[in-house]
């Protein structure tokens, strides 16, 4: 490739990603052919059905368009589809009813990106109904706690009669799945797993000993008829158990009320995948399978998964409280993180403290509201928004909740639900929202508007409209299958002959519909531009509405719209660009005049036609003499008779009138012949010119005075005389330091004198003495 080109692409990549072209609206994006498709594109989205609607050019899809957008386009109000939706309250029970919730059921219509919303209020109910089942691991370390369960049915009874007159208790155990390697399938080991003299019962997965009753010394009864088993691991087979307890709800006697699951062990648990230990590999069915209280199905189904377990909870409003030991409470926490609505309390050695564990988790459980919805249909949405108590609000994931709850407290819960566009193909679908652990709950048909009123009324068929081939709604054909065109006049397999592409040319140009759209049955239908604003109309498509002349950087300067390449500018706009202002207002002068009545007003600005004025307003004169000096010899005259025009002042009946005056007030300060200065104003009026003077126009201070003498003098002879003793002082200091220099070069030659004849009389007595 050539190099030119390849720098040419590079540039138009940089130009294309520096300037992305606008994004337009989803409803023209959605080329949509009828209007039940424009009403799905989204909530503004509206269909025009007038039938004169569409200029020369434009496809059917552009009758789709945000409403405000068809509105400016020229489509009558009462002519746009724009269905909205809304909701109705079917069953609202109230409150004294014993329910907890409300409303209990209601019915959405949802438009496709049109929010729905509606407030949920949770109130506690006192002395509400409590089912309780107790589920024990019967593996030999649970020997001492069994004792103490024994008595447990009766003293839990008085216990909960504080919270609830209407309590139901149960009880089940489980131990292990009856395969290796979980337990000795010996046959002896079968009959008592436990060693010695130790006499235990057979093991088995899951029993249900006692379904739900209000007779708590039937639960003392047959509990202490229970024996403990044994097995050979440390984890236990306790999710096969739950996840019969919450499915057998027939079995277990589960009512329409509040459902606690207290899950006693001392161990940990397995889980999804621990059967293939045994060859156990089929996935947990999640159904019940009781024979006779008894879980059958423990070798041939795998343990469920965390994931299952707490769907099945969930779906059944059961609400799980682990007792557990010490040792294994880490992972019971871990577990309870896991599933919404559960509660973890730590089990003493012996169980004695199970009592209290159970009602300080039940009222821990029962203090927290927490919204669960069923599974939504494809292209719904739900979010949540709960006002709860001292004023606390919450969004996002925590607007599913409040807490500490009291009874008689009331909380309320904003619920929104928005669809994108027809899931179902528009069938009503029904979707629950109830409190987890709670069995009330919101039904709430979800009803799709994905047509128009006009797609059901005022539909002909084989209109002749539609040359007897297409169905007339909503103001437009609607062609059968292998028809086109807009009146459907034109077979699909006849669309692209010499013939049609003639009459889409324009003076007999060789481009289709100047090559901005394609011939659709001997008739242009413009394409569609990357930003869906800008459009091509007209005959042959020549026309669009974004070439037209910009100022400011806006098409047709923002103030008119471009019509066919041509700005069609707004009331008080004119010009090629709408750029021209009609409003005259910022031309007034402080005079109230146009541009002073020195220029003309222009697109808002004025042209000065006196070329010695200039300004916004054409009301500055720098050349023009000043207001005060141009009246300066007319008041000297009228005020003192003075001045030059004192013979002739009087003669003149008006003033001198300035050209120029930029200020309603003006105060004058001028100088006379005798170099004073005198005072007036000028002042403009509605009708004339005014100069206004004070009482007294010139007095002594404001005249000139003479210089004084006596103080001139002085200051000259003290100049003087200073200047002198300055120079004095000056010649003695010079004389001085001369004087110093002068003595100081006769003592150094004085001590050389002195130096050398010492020198030389001690040489002389030296060399004497030598001889």
């Amino acid at each position: 490739m050539d190099l030119k080109v390849i720098l040419i692409s590079l540039l138009l990549g940089v130009f294309c990603y520096c300037n992305p072209q606008k994004e337009g609206n989803e409803c023209i994006s959605a080329n949509a052919k009828h209007c039940g498709e424009c009403i799905q594109a989204g909530a503004k989205c509206g269909w025009c059905e007038q039938e004169d609607f569409l200029k020369q050019g434009e496809a059917l899809s552009t009758r789709c368009d945000e409403v405000e957008s068809l509105k400016e386009r020229g489509c009558n109000d009462s002519q746009i589809q724009n269905p909205i939706g809304k909701k109705s309250i079917i069953t609202n029970k109230p409150p004294e009813e014993i329910t907890q919730i409300q409303p209990q059921k209601l019915r959405l219509n949802l438009r496709s990106g049109q929010p729905q919303s509606f407030d949920l209020k949770f109130k506690r109910a006192e002395d509400y109904p409590i089912d309780l089942y107790y589920l024990m691991d019967l593996s030999y370390s649970m020997k001492d706690d069994l004792e103490n369960v024994k008595n447990l049915g009766t003293s839990l009874m008085l216990e909960m009669k504080k919270i609830t007159s209407d309590f139901h208790i149960g009880f089940g155990s489980f131990v292990e799945k009856t395969v290796m390697p979980y337990i000795s399938t010996t046959p002896s080991k079968l009959l008592n797993p436990c060693t010695g003299d130790q006499n235990c019962t057979s093991p088995f997965s899951y029993k249900n000993v006692l379904s739900l009753t209000s007779d708590g010394n039937m639960f003392n009864s047959l509990v202490g008829k229970q024996q403990i088993s044994g097995n050979l691991d440390s984890p236990e087979g306790g999710f096969d158990a739950i996840m019969q307890v919450a499915v057998c709800g027939k079995e277990i006697g589960w009512r329409n009320v509040t459902r606690l699951l207290v899950f006693s062990t001392d161990a940990g648990f397995h889980f999804a995948g621990d059967g293939k230990l045994g060859g156990i590999v089929l996935p947990n069915d999640g159904k019940c399978h009781l024979e006779d209280n008894v879980y059958t199905m423990s070798h041939y189904y795998d343990y469920p998964s965390i994931a299952h377990l707490v769907q099945k909870l969930s779906d059944n409003n059961i609400q799980t409280i682990f007792a557990v030991t010490e040792e294994f409470q880490p992972v019971y926490q871990e577990l309870k993180n896991l599933i919404p609505k559960s509660a973890v309390g730590t089990l003493s050695a012996n169980s004695s403290n199970v009592i209290n564990l159970i009602i300080d988790a039940y009222n821990s459980l029962s203090s927290e509201v927490i919204l669960d919805n069923s599974k939504l249909p494809e292209g719904v949405e739900i979010e949540y928004k709960s006002q709860c108590k001292n004023g606390v609000v919450n969004d996002k994931d925590d607007g599913r909740k409040c807490s500490n709850i009291s009874i008689g407290d009331e909380v309320n819960f904003n619920i929104t639900v928005t669809s994108k566009g027809c899931p179902n193909d528009g069938k009503s679908e029904t979707i629950k929202i109830k409190p987890l652990g709670f069995t009330e709950e919101v039904e709430i048909i979800l009803n799709f508007i994905c047509d128009c009123q006009c797609q059901n009324n005022d539909v002909v068929k084989k209109s002749e409209k539609c040359s007897l081939n297409g169905t007339f709604e909503c103001g437009a054909c609607r062609c059968f299958e292998g028809r086109v065109g807009r009146n459907c006049e034109c077979s699909s397999n006849d669309m692209a002959t010499d013939d049609m592409d003639q009459t889409c040319r324009k003076d007999n140009s060789t481009d289709i519909c100047s090559n901005n759209g394609e011939c659709v049955c001997g008739t242009c239908e413009c394409k569609k531009r990357p930003n869906p604003e800008e459009r091509y109309s007209g005959q042959f498509c020549e026309c669009d509405n974004f070439n037209c002349d910009r100022s400011g950087n806006k098409l047709c300067g923002g103030n008119g719209r471009c019509v066919c390449r041509e700005c069609i500018c707004d009331p008080m706009w004119s010009g090629r660009a709408c750029d021209c202002s009609l409003d005259n207002s910022t031309c007034l002068a402080t005079n109230k005049q146009i541009c002073n009545g020195r220029g003309r007003c222009e697109c808002g600005v004025c042209k000065c036609t006196d070329p010695k004025f200039q300004g916004p307003t054409c009301e500055t004169c720098p050349t023009c003499p000043g207001v005060c000096a141009e009246h300066k010899l007319c008041v000297q005259c009228r005020a003192f008779g003075t001045g030059e025009k004192m013979k002739t002042c009087k003669e003149e009946n008006k003033l001198p009138q300035p050209n120029d005056y930029p200020y309603p007030v003006m105060h004058c300060k001028e100088r006379d012949a005798n170099d004073c200065w005198f005072y007036y104003t000028y002042a403009v009026n509605d009708t004339e010119r005014e100069v206004h003077l004070p009482a007294e126009p010139c007095s002594f201070s404001d005249c000139p005075s003479g210089p004084d003498i006596i103080p001139i003098v002085a200051g000259v002879v003290a100049g003087i005389v200073l200047i002198g003793l300055a120079l004095l002082l000056i010649w003695k200091l010079l004389m001085i330091i001369h004087d110093r220099r002068e003595f100081a070069k006769g003592k150094n030659v004085e001590d050389s004198v002195d130096f050398f004849g010492n020198a030389m009389h001690s040489e002389h007595s030296w060399t004497f003495s030598g001889e």
